[in-house]
């Protein structure tokens, strides 16, 4: 099935008519409005600078449910040998920076174009996105950002100048939410760094049941900004 060309306004077929690879429409633009109805029915946007938008909704997905969120027991150890400090929301637009420069294996570009990065920041202000931290010497090692919406928190990317640091972030991440009740953490597409952290892969199906009993819990972001220590 062809993707369907979106109309002008911020509406989305049924993700389950994506195709065999999970694209589901094309066009559109990165609103507020579009993005957070995007996320909200299980989409997400991915394409690279010069193209079209492209909309998506794998066949799989990779999860963390309640209690989920897992390090290697390698990478514990070296935290507790060299701690970073963990700050939310301080570095916004450095962490997507970064997570913009840093090199993916097998990719020769990023998928984080600047009208993505300009998009994301903006939904940050507007209280929508979020960023945790991992610092150390008062320097940004690391970090992760995402969205939150009702008891689920959809990661977008992660990245790191020392061994470990978007692990800190990701361990720090996973205890906020799910000690402040938030129900699904999504990982978006499944890789291998997700499964060593205990990421569950399930079909889209399975996804969107998750998705909206966690949408319905009326959850707000449960971490002011942290101050340096």
């Amino acid at each position: 099935m062809a993707p369907i060309r979106l109309p002008v306004a911020p509406v989305f077929p049924d993700p389950r008519g994506a195709d065999e690879d999970g694209l589901l429409a094309v066009g559109g633009d990165l609103s507020t409005a579009r993005l957070l109805a995007a996320y909200r029915r299980g989409i997400f946007p991915w394409y690279e600078e010069g193209l079209p938008i492209l909309w998506w909704c794998p066949p799989e997905r990779a999860v963390f449910l309640p209690g989920e969120g897992r390090l290697p027991d390698r990478a514990r150890r070296a935290l507790r040998r060299h701690p970073f400090e963990i700050r939310f929301d301080t570095s916004f637009e450095a962490v997507i920076a970064g997570c913009q420069r840093a090199p993916r294996k097998g990719q020769g570009g990023t998928w984080i174009t600047e009208g993505m990065r300009a998009a994301y920041t903006r939904l940050h202000h507007e209280g929508h996105a979020h960023s945790v931290e991992a610092w150390r010497g008062g320097r940004l090692c690391g970090g992760l950002y995402g969205l939150a919406l009702g008891g689920a928190f959809c990661g977008e990317s992660m990245f790191s100048l020392e061994p470990y640091a978007s692990r800190a972030a990701f361990q720090a991440l996973c205890e906020q939410l799910w000690a402040s009740g938030f129900r699904l953490l999504d990982g978006q597409l499944p890789n291998p760094n997700l499964e060593q952290l205990g990421a569950q892969v399930v079909d889209r199906e399975a996804y969107l049941g998750l998705l909206k009993e966690a949408l319905a819990a009326p959850m707000a972001w449960p971490v002011r900004p942290s101050a340096p220590e």
